[in-house]
């Protein structure tokens, strides 16, 4: 089942059983009203790891009175986020929203051999986007952790990502690796790159899913395109995951597409044991609360 918008997502998210979230650093506003408005509406419970007396009052503030049984006191974000882990890790809570803290921060927790959740995988970043002139939500990976990916480094990438959309509620999602052209080139390594995770995704290294590159980007979103250039695959004007070079192209594309293309983004990183709900410290209360629902569709 693909989704058209993040408007599906949240119907969805509220067909199926409550979750429960570990707020990181919750001290924030738009974090806690992206929690309390989920709470609100029945698909999320919460525990609040941070400055108590600072969440007590922003929650006040925004007109909430915040379960004082779930709030728990962690005055250092590192605390916070290590309890945040051992609550993962004992079945207490069921995925993470970054809150007021730095992203380093929170994934050097995550990683921590002692008390993380890793599992021994690569852990990536999927911006999920709603794009007012796309028939369909689409995820963009990795323009947020891994700076300039090998190709085994790649794989572990798109590995994430189907088993993200499988999440969703997508039986076989298409990727597009994406490059400048559609034609293998030696003197561009990503060329050479996604030729071979074509082949991969052909012997079901990564499982149900189609995978198409080299391809570029005109003809990854727009059929006519692909015709006209003789470029024919499923995958042509039907794209669910962009998988991008590397962070720059990633991080222009999306920002680009946030800023002039009316686009609704949620950001999640995956590949441990739960997904994390991660946005910029300075992220609107949208963008925090649909990376809620995205991650506790996919538990």
């Amino acid at each position: 089942m693909e989704l058209r918008n993040f408007q599906e997502l949240r119907q969805k998210v509220g067909g199926g059983p409550k979750r429960r979230v570990a707020v990181i650093a919750a001290h924030d506003a738009h974090t806690l009203e992206a929690v309390l408005k989920a709470e609100e509406e029945g698909v999320l419970d919460y525990v609040l790891l941070g400055k108590a007396d600072e969440i007590r009052e922003i929650t006040k503030s925004l007109g909430h009175a915040a379960k004082e049984e779930n709030i728990l006191d962690c005055p250092k974000d590192e605390d916070a986020v290590r309890k945040g882990m051992e609550l993962i890790r004992a079945g207490e809570a069921d995925f993470i929203q970054k809150g007021l803290l730095q992203t380093s921060t929170l994934l050097k927790g995550a990683l921590n051999k002692e008390y993380g959740i890793g599992v021994g995988n690569l852990i990536s970043h999927v911006a999920l986007l709603d794009i007012e002139k796309y028939h369909k939500i689409v995820g963009v990976t990795d323009g947020g952790m891994m700076l300039y990916p090998d190709l085994e480094q790649k794989k572990g990438i798109v590995k994430n990502a189907v088993q993200m959309f499988a999440g969703l509620g997508y039986e076989e999602p298409k990727v597009a690796a994406v490059c400048a052209v559609e034609v293998l080139n030696p003197k561009m390594p990503e060329t050479v790159d996604a030729a071979e995770l074509k082949k991969a995704a052909l012997a079901g290294e990564f499982g149900k899913c189609q995978l198409e590159g080299p391809i570029s980007m005109d003809l990854a979103v727009n059929k006519e395109s692909a015709k006209i250039k003789g470029y024919d695959s499923p995958v042509c004007g039907n794209t669910d995951i962009f998988l991008v070079p590397n962070i720059s192209v990633g991080n222009i594309m999306v920002k680009s597409l946030l800023e002039f293309g009316n686009t609704l983004m949620a950001g999640c990183v995956i590949g441990a044991k739960c997904p994390i709900a991660l946005n910029s410290r300075s992220a609107a209360f949208e963008e925090k609360y649909y990376s809620l629902m995205a991650c506790a569709q996919m538990i």
